[in-house]
């Protein structure tokens, strides 16, 4: 947390960015805290709103970005160094769960669980999946991550900031999961709906066409 806020003094709104990419090198600053500490730093007119959910925005948005670019370009070399019973062979398979039982939301899912935001992008790259079809998801679902805890670090200010970090310290990644619940269950609620109207849509059209 102080690394985050020395960042902050130092460079403003573009720390938000920081530390998230910093992020993928294994700096200890929960990405949930990261958002919500510049939302409660924007509410109190530290830093400027919208840059600073931009910053976080992109921010979140690179990390997934890097883990399904280097996956999708050197997917045999990775596979042939990640150990069978190593912990991120384990996500790795949690991953490919989720997509064969839930396809391309998948991507939308492990947005809001801790670790497996950033293990899907890998284990979707290894299968191939298309640049943009990745982005879609991916992109959409960072999206609305950033808005909800963004949003909550406005509401509840600093302070509270602080005690869910020390929350997901003590407790581990499950605990910001946890926070995420109902979220996660709204957007794939939508996404399920979108996509029976969707295709409810083109049958119709198959049968008068």
């Amino acid at each position: 947390m102080d690394t985050l806020l020395d960042f902050i003094e130092q460079i403003g709104h573009y720390a938000l960015f920081l530390v998230l990419c910093l992020g993928l090198v294994g700096l200890p600053v929960p990405n949930e805290v990261v958002a919500m500490t510049g939302g409660a730093l924007a509410a109190s007119e530290i830093l400027t709103p919208f840059p600073s959910f931009i910053m976080t925005f992109l921010g979140v948005c690179s990390g997934s970005t890097v883990g399904y670019m280097l996956s999708r370009f050197t997917a045999s070399k990775l596979l042939n160094r990640v150990g069978e019973k190593s912990k991120i062979r384990q996500f790795l398979d949690v991953s490919e769960r989720l997509t064969r039982q839930y396809g391309n939301y998948a991507i939308c899912i492990s947005a809001f669980l801790p670790i497996l935001r950033n293990v899907t992008p890998y284990a979707v790259g290894m299968k191939g999946m298309p640049y943009r079809r990745f982005a879609m998801y991916s992109y959409s679902a960072s999206f609305v991550w950033t808005i909800g805890y963004f949003s909550l670090g406005m509401f509840v200010g600093d302070q509270v900031v602080d005690h869910i970090g020390v929350l997901i310290n003590r407790y581990g990644y499950y605990a910001a999961g946890i926070v995420a619940v109902l979220a996660v269950i709204l957007i794939i609620s939508w996404l399920i709906r979108r996509n029976k109207r969707s295709k409810e849509e083109n049958t119709e059209i198959q049968i008068h066409g």
